[in-house]
């Protein structure tokens, strides 16, 4: 069992949240509609941004294409590297591409409370790796003989050749970010190492994944630092991680991200929303991006909401609330979202006093994405007539993705209709905002710059990692401020 007591904590948190939460007025670069109003009030009391008020950056443009998908406890085998690339649709004007998955391995006794098996993440790795890099007609590796069998982490340098080395050589005619590169261009980029994306960081825990790929030109384009990942476990007695969240933080020029996927609580019943709402406290409070001694001279954030652009995204598991099964199937059929929303659990949330407070989602315009009655099948599970050995449950939007901070637009906001379990992906497309320091001195990465060897060198971009801590939030933010102050008076 989860937490005896999940709603005194939750409550505090949502106290909290409100009590620091302020509206400001909507970031003018992008539509009001479109763009997180979360309060600046706010995040400067979490982090205080080095590159504030100076007037010496320029603001660049990145498409971040985002998506989640529990695929059941299925092997990534058969025909899923088709299916994988109509998810994907990748696209040159995709400059990181961050995918969460749920569910990679069966959530039996064994795989929950054993030791980690890196294999099928490294398969998933592998896999994307391909449908990334040989849509472009770039060679790829073919499958590791003997991966990895336990889940540690060994540093390689990255060759020197494939390091930045200034600001000074990005050129006036260097195509736009997010902006399609015509044929002819595409021919006259140069080719590093032969693959278009590398890995930045990869993070297993139990069935919950995350994988962060970048285009490999902005290696050399853009200063990429810091990158962390961090584990929460908050399932079975509030510790084991057959739900729970594995997040990255990076550092891209002097603008901060962070991707949280995670896998929250199941259960349609009143009071299954409880549970869900604590594993997010608990995911906010306990995930942390320690410094070490290795990390450069940049501030990183120690805490989620220590960012400036943060996505939360995953089988988030809320559910239609008070909502008759045989009405909910009805408004399907009519494909009444709008009128279907209006139940919506997680929507509650994001008003005053909910957990997601302050955080946005793009519109629901497609059916919802669980639970389908099997592989192959385009029907939902149960119903009426219910069929012999189906569980009865109702349609909901499990899957869903959510950001905060200014300075991010959503594109596109869409399911995919791939029949590989009872979940249907689910994907966004986001232009970004990042700040870029104008310099006229070449400014170099880091000499001993490492990156986990969970992967073939020549397939994995800057990257480092280090295991959360189990601080409170508030001594987080209390930490956070006060190194980001020293490191302003020392600027």
């Amino acid at each position: 069992m989860d937490d005896k007591n999940p709603k005194s904590s939750s409550g505090r948190f949502k106290k909290w949240f409100k009590r620091k939460h302020k509206k400001k007025q909507p970031d003018p670069y992008y539509n009001q509609d479109e763009v997180s109003d979360g309060g600046d009030d706010f995040m400067e009391d979490v982090y205080v941004s080095s590159f504030a008020m100076d007037p010496c950056t320029s603001t660049n443009e990145l498409r971040v294409f985002v998506g989640t998908w529990n695929v059941a406890g299925r092997s990534p085998v058969g025909s899923l590297a088709v299916d994988l690339e109509e998810w994907l649709k990748p696209q040159d004007a995709v400059d990181i591409y961050v995918l969460g998955f749920q569910e990679i391995v069966p959530l039996k006794t064994r795989t929950v409370i054993g030791a980690e098996d890196p294999k099928k993440a490294t398969i998933w790795n592998l896999l994307i790796g391909k449908t990334l890099n040989e849509s472009f007609g770039r060679p790829w590796l073919t499958p590791m003989l003997n991966p990895i069998s336990r889940d540690s982490y060994h540093y390689v340098k990255i060759p020197v050749s494939e390091k930045r080395t200034s600001f000074s050589a990005i050129s006036d005619n260097t195509p736009m970010r997010g902006r399609p590169i015509t044929r002819q261009q595409h021919h006259q980029q140069p080719v590093i190492g032969g693959s278009k994306y590398k890995l930045m960081a990869s993070k297993k825990m139990v069935g919950v994944f995350i994988s962060v790929w970048m285009k490999k030109e902005l290696l050399k384009k853009y200063c990429v630092s810091n990158v962390k990942v961090s584990s929460v476990a908050c399932g079975i007695m509030g510790y084991l991680g057959n739900k729970g969240s594995v997040s990255v933080s990076m550092l891209i020029e002097g603008t901060s991200f962070c991707f949280i996927a995670a896998h929250l609580a199941s259960g349609e019943k009143q009071g299954d929303e409880g549970r869900r709402n604590h594993q997010v406290s608990e995911i906010f409070k306990r995930t942390s991006f320690p410094r070490s001694a290795k990390d450069d001279d940049n501030l990183h954030p120690l805490t989620i909401l220590g960012h400036d652009r943060i996505f939360w995204f995953g089988d988030l598991n809320y559910r239609l609330y008070n909502l008759e099964d045989n009405l909910a199937r009805h408004l399907i059929k009519k494909q009444d979202w709008k009128a279907l929303q209006e139940f919506d659990q997680l929507r509650r949330e994001q008003e005053d006093g909910g957990v997601f407070q302050g955080w946005r989602e793009g519109n629901i315009e497609f059916a919802p994405t669980y639970k389908y009655s099997s592989s192959n099948c385009n029907r939902y599970s149960g119903g009426v007539p219910n069929r012999s050995g189906e569980k009865q449950r109702t349609p909901a939007w499990c899957d869903r993705i959510l950001w905060y901070g200014k300075g991010v637009k959503l594109l596109s906001y869409l399911r995919s209709e791939i029949k590989f379990s009872d979940h249907r992906p689910v994907s966004a497309l986001f232009s970004t905002q990042i700040e870029v320091m104008k310099s006229t001195k070449p400014r170099f990465f880091a000499k001993d710059t490492t990156v986990p060897n969970i992967m073939p060198p020549e397939l994995i971009g800057s990257s480092r990692n280090d295991e959360e801590g189990k601080p409170t939030l508030l001594s987080l933010i209390v930490k956070d401020t006060e190194a980001s102050s020293i490191h302003m008076q020392k600027v």
